[in-house]
């Protein structure tokens, strides 16, 4: 069933935006201006919900009226520029395309659900322009609660690198795009908190104040991400359990791995994971402690990127359909006063959208951006190599693991777990261990004879050894099934022994028999 209240919203604002748009889009200025912005450009109405059909062009100014006797209540238009919008067609080819193209303005969309984030982020973006020398920049707002600035085409060069700019679309403006978020979003932060504080954030947003802090990883400087770590208790087996939760559910219950019954939840403790890095601060606090950042991601979904092949954006002073607020273009160095009240379809001021640039004014800008993405390449690329030769650093690469055999391995090539296993166990857990135990020297190939004696020693060592007879049927059933892996290392198999203990070499592996195939080879180059 449809709720009442939410139909009625929608038939009042469809039905405010209607008495409006006949009268609106007859004002000769409204008019005008939507007319000179739309040539070369595909220009699409819409009908409230809907869109017309594309590909579609003003040949005439009358032709806004007639779509808005038609019932267009607004006019979007693409970044791109076309000799002829009307010949665009699914079917061309990339040649095709490339011809009949102009070029295309780039296009930076502010978007928030507080329009007093989306102005602070445009004015720093227009700090950040004038910064690489373009000064001629146009800024309009949305029509709800954000921003829309351009920079026309003639502003780019014809040519960088042997590549022509117009046949780069969309790779350089997004590139482009990239380059300015990542240039604003350290200043972003301080901007916003030269007016307010983190409980005055939180008051305006609804949010918790948790909620618009990131705690960074000291490692890689990555935002961390919240965890729990939670011990459980088996009152039959009599076992402690820790696993790692991404989230917190009181009501969810873990179950023993050994006899299947309901745990007990005895404790409880919030941790940060770096998922990068694969490191938590449980097992390394001092990279987890006073490193807090403001999460601004949170606040504004500045996602600059409104560039794909023939996109469409609300063309200046048209209205739009959920406020019946008109897209007015704006002074940029005075986006900061702009007040909702501006934008009233009835007192708009008509100004120009599209400055007219100086050439070749975001040549900078073009080249700078270019230049950051190769560095930012590069960057990426040592860190794969750094990871790559951890990995390689015990690895042979004529060895295939099907076919590995040590007959009789000497412990320093075992992994923490399994030394731990190996001196012993202290409490209830003796038959996951002979299993962990059983499977982690069948899959490195020793023979039957020297595993029968290695899980013997290993019995005598335990608090309360196990009977021989369960042991013989166990060796005498994995003789017959053959060697499966043991569980990976981020099982809580061996968390629940309290055995899981990594060093370096295993966080670069995921179990057991890989890491001490990698020791034995690394021992025997």
């Amino acid at each position: 069933m449809e709720d009442n209240s939410e139909i009625k919203e929608i038939d009042f604002k469809e039905k405010r935006i209607r008495e409006l748009t006949s009268l609106y889009y007859n004002l000769k200025d409204v008019k005008n201006a939507i007319f000179d912005f739309s040539k070369n450009r595909e220009c699409i109405p819409r009908y409230y919900e809907v869109f017309g059909k594309r590909p579609d062009n003003f040949q005439y100014k009358e032709d806004i009226s007639e779509q808005v006797k038609k019932g267009a209540t607004s006019f979007h238009c693409s970044e791109e520029l076309w000799k002829d919008p009307l010949e665009i067609s699914n079917n061309m080819s990339d040649e095709d395309i490339k011809e009949l193209k102009i070029g295309y303005d780039l296009l930076l969309d502010i978007d928030s659900p507080y329009l007093e984030y989306s102005k602070i982020y445009a004015d720093l973006l227009i700090k950040i322009l004038e910064f690489h020398g373009i000064k001629n920049i146009g800024v309009k707002f949305s029509g709800n609660r954000g921003f829309h600035i351009i920079i026309p085409w003639k502003a780019f060069p014809e040519e960088i690198y042997g590549n022509k700019t117009k046949d780069m679309f969309p790779e350089w403006p997004r590139l482009i795009c990239e380059y300015l978020s990542y240039l604003i979003k350290p200043k972003l932060e301080e901007s916003i908190f030269e007016e307010s504080n983190i409980k005055d954030l939180s008051r305006k947003t609804g949010k918790k104040e948790e909620e618009l802090i990131i705690r960074e990883c000291k490692s890689c400087g990555r935002p961390s991400e919240k965890s729990f770590l939670i011990t459980w208790f088996c009152k039959y087996c009599k076992n402690k359990i820790t696993t790692k939760e991404e989230t917190y559910n009181n009501r969810k219950k873990s179950k023993c791995p050994e006899c299947r019954k309901e745990l007990i939840e005895i404790d409880k403790k919030e941790i940060y994971v770096c998922n990068f890095c694969s490191k938590n601060s449980s097992q390394n606090p001092e990279l987890f402690e006073e490193k807090e950042r403001f999460a601004t991601e949170r606040l504004i979904d500045a996602d600059l990127i409104l560039v794909s092949s023939r996109h469409l954006f609300r063309m200046p002073y048209s209205l739009h359909e959920k406020t019946s607020l008109s897209s007015i273009v704006i002074d940029k160095n005075n986006i900061k006063n702009f007040q909702i009240t501006d934008a009233n379809p009835l007192k708009v001021e008509i100004r120009d959208y599209y400055p007219k640039p100086t050439p070749d004014e975001a040549r900078e800008l073009l080249l700078q951006a270019l230049d950051w993405k190769e560095q930012k390449q590069k960057k990426e690329n040592e860190t794969k190599t750094e990871k790559k030769k951890i990995r390689e650093n015990f690895k042979d690469k004529n060895f295939d693991n099907r076919k590995i055999e040590i007959k009789n391995p000497n412990e320093n090539i075992f992994p923490p777990c399994m030394k731990l296993l190996l001196s012993g166990i202290k409490n209830d857990g003796r038959k996951r261990a002979l299993f962990l135990l059983i499977n982690f020297f069948k899959s490195l190939g020793i023979s039957d004879e020297e595993l029968e004696r290695r899980i013997s020693e290993w019995n005598k060592k335990n608090y309360k050894p196990l009977e021989e007879g369960y042991i013989k049927s166990q060796l005498i059933w994995y003789r017959k099934k053959g060697a499966i892996l043991p569980p990976n290392c981020d099982k809580p198999n061996y968390a629940a022994l309290g055995v899981c203990k990594p060093d370096a070499l295993c966080r670069a592996i995921k179990n057991p028999v890989n890491y001490a195939i990698k020791k034995y080879f690394h021992g025997n180059k």
